[in-house]
């Protein structure tokens, strides 16, 4: 086992720091032994994305076609018919975007198993802006059209449209809801809001959502009159509530009670840095694995609106859980000081950064920043017989969360362990460098955890350095 830092020479010894894990509560002949651990359910990639490719291929057909349905040729004619019949048309398919955008964050657990939560976050992002963007295309058609026909100014016809026709009010208010939700969701309007903010705003969507849907079925072309289309979108809209709130709510409720989590012990695992141990009943029914993620809601006053994303930080061990917090913000900081017996509510295990999703026997973990937790929790889920190299990266040895237990699991292993300190200027992780520290890099399947450009610029060298695309792993944990 090796661990050379920028001059290639022994890192200082970092300080021996009280084990927290496996907890000491715990004989050592009872923490491998008693129920076997619940695996993940395996993975059926293709079934599952194939199967909800087609039926939303099928939603998205038959929301067009009731939206050009719903048009004759003489209103085509007519003034303003045109622009009239494009704003029927752009509102079914605003609202049906916006039903695909709200079930790609609803969590469902086929569908996370199959991609993981942080590629459906992508999709997500990328689907919800053209939502936004319909919603406002059929807002200004229809006040176009409606303007041409009625053959009035443009500033009229809107005071019209707020004060004299049924729903367009509480339509605009909820319009306005999801336009602050989305400019709100872009990254740098993010980076610039505290993340409990942009939840509170987030949660409006819905809202904006309800508001946006009772208008579309009482006064929408396509529905006044048509009974079965009316169905229809209202199957769509309440399935996807229905779906929200089984695996948002639901689910997360009853797993919650279920195991009763409780705050066993808080202890500090590095600068900054906090080690957070949780006990709770029937664990080993908890379907999770090492690298994956939780929402945590801790019962406290000031903590409980909030739900944050922590990865486990160690496999579960005989009835006890573990995550390691870096304090960024006032939510982190805070769980410095929970106090034992604090209750925990939680929604997961979420990901697909898991032991299962490497090809082959020889394995890179690479992990920089709180990003070396699931990293760590990895290691303990891959199998006796993997040959595993680590590499590690902090400014300072002690920077790096559980090193002393990295070093003893690698060692353990017959693995190499590389632990990567100095200036980020000057500590290079380029294809050479990975080369040089691990000159079978080609062969191996690489996990990398960490800040999105220490992320990317990992994934660019192994790349590089002759790694298939399909042997590289990796999640942004930042939602």
């Amino acid at each position: 086992m090796t661990a050379p830092h920028l001059s290639q020479q022994p890192p200082p010894k970092p300080p021996v720091r009280p084990r927290d894990w496996p907890p000491p509560s715990v004989p050592p002949s009872s923490r491998r032994t008693g129920r076997v651990r619940r695996r993940l359910p395996a993975r059926r990639r293709p079934l599952v994305v194939d199967a909800l490719a087609a039926a939303t291929g099928l939603g998205l057909g038959i929301s067009l076609a009731l939206g050009i349905g719903a048009q004759t040729v003489s209103a085509l004619h007519a003034p303003g018919g045109v622009a009239t019949a494009l704003g029927r048309v752009t509102g079914m398919l605003s609202g049906y975007a916006m039903v695909i955008t709200v079930l790609l964050s609803a969590r469902i657990p086929p569908l996370e198993r199959a991609l993981g939560q942080d590629r459906l976050i992508v999709w997500h992002r990328r689907i919800a802006p053209w939502g936004l963007y319909l919603l406002l295309a059929h807002a200004v058609l229809i006040t176009v059209g409606y303007t041409r026909a009625a053959k009035t100014g443009i500033l009229a016809e809107i005071g019209q449209l707020l004060w004299t026709y049924s729903g367009i009010l509480s339509a605009t208010v909820g319009s306005a809801l999801l336009l602050a939700a989305g400019v709100t969701s872009y990254r740098r309007a993010r980076s610039r809001m505290k993340y409990e903010t942009w939840w509170a705003v987030h949660l409006y969507t819905y809202l904006g959502l309800g508001l946006s849907f009772v208008h579309q079925v009482d006064t929408g072309a396509p529905f006044v009159g048509h009974s079965l289309a009316t169905a229809w979108w209202t199957s769509l809209w309440v399935g996807a509530l229905t779906v929200v709130l089984v695996f948002r709510v639901g689910l997360p409720l009853w797993r919650s009670v279920r195991h009763d989590l409780r705050v066993a012990k808080v202890s500090s695992a590095g600068p900054d840095t906090w080690s957070i141990v949780l006990s709770g009943r029937h664990l080993e029914r908890l379907p999770t694995a090492g690298g994956q993620f939780m929402m945590w809601r801790f019962l406290r006053r000031e903590l409980w609106w909030q739900a944050h994303p922590y990865s486990l930080s160690a496999a579960p061990e005989a009835g006890h859980l573990r995550i390691t917090v870096k304090e960024l913000g006032d939510h982190s900081t805070a769980l410095s000081r929970l106090a034992p017996g604090t209750r925990v509510a939680f929604e997961g295990p979420y990901g697909v950064f898991t032991a299962d999703a490497r090809q082959s026997r020889n394995v890179l973990l690479v992990g920089a920043g709180v990003g070396t937790t699931p990293i760590r929790a990895l290691l303990d889920d891959l199998p006796r017989d993997t040959h595993v190299v680590v590499l590690l990266r902090g400014r300072r040895s002690e920077d790096i969360a559980h090193l002393d237990e990295f070093e003893r699991l690698v060692g353990k292993r017959r693995g190499r362990l590389h632990a990567l300190t100095g200036p980020r200027e000057t500590v290079r992780l380029d294809a050479p460098s990975l080369h040089t520290l691990v000159p079978d890099i080609a062969g191996r399947d690489v996990f990398v955890c960490g800040p999105d450009e220490f992320t990317r610029t990992v994934v660019a060298a192994a790349r590089d350095a002759g790694v298939p695309a399909r042997h590289i792993h990796h999640e942004d944990f930042a939602f």
